[in-house]
């Protein structure tokens, strides 16, 4: 990396603090938090500093270092959060699958999921969507908020995961096939048909 390329601590909150903050508040859904993990970032770089290889970017060591203390507070609230997994159940949402007759289980087809004609590549390009994105994500509850989170976003492992929240593998999938149904629904509702 040049020396150019090296801006130093003096100019990180100017050159990287915006794409810091989008990336914990997408994750955490609260910007006082994202703010509080930001700070605690560039101080945890700034410790560190004289560590800094230089093998990555600066923006990519201080979110690599953003990660792992995202990891932390997924860890400090999972432990201080007394959760009960019927606090999960409102987001089964049943009525998506057939209740009885031959296809139990499978979808609906009377509110069955239309055919997206937007590709997945297009629609996160656009901001628009990563608004409707966070919005769905935001009436999960916290824990399969989290749970969606930490596997699809910042794609840890099971194990890991189960690790961090506290719960066995199979509370997990439950947890995340509830959000992601939940998100189904919610961006089928309020992006696709919208945006076709």
């Amino acid at each position: 990396m040049s020396a150019a390329q090296m801006t130093g601590p003096e100019s990180w909150v100017d050159r990287h603090g915006d794409a810091l903050y989008r990336y914990a508040l997408v994750r955490t859904r609260d910007a006082s938090v994202a703010e509080e993990i930001v700070q605690e970032t560039l101080l945890a770089a700034l410790q560190s500093y004289s560590r800094f290889a230089a093998q990555s970017s600066e923006r990519t060591w201080l979110i690599g270092i953003l990660k792992h203390k995202l990891i932390d507070y997924y860890r400090r609230i999972s432990r201080q959060s007394q959760f009960r997994d019927t606090d999960d159940e409102q987001f089964e949402h049943d009525e998506l699958f057939q209740q009885e007759g031959e296809w139990v289980g499978h979808w609906n087809f009377d509110i069955a999921p239309n055919e997206w004609h937007i590709t997945p590549e297009t629609a996160i390009e656009r901001a628009e969507f990563w608004q409707s994105f966070n919005n769905c994500l935001s009436e999960l509850p916290a824990r399969l908020a989290t749970a969606f989170t930490l596997r699809e976003m910042e794609q840890l492992d099971s194990e890991e995961i189960c690790k961090i929240l506290d719960v066995t593998t199979t509370n997990l999938w439950v947890m995340l096939h509830r959000a992601r149904a939940h998100l189904r629904n919610c961006l089928q509702v309020n992006w696709f048909n919208l945006a076709q």
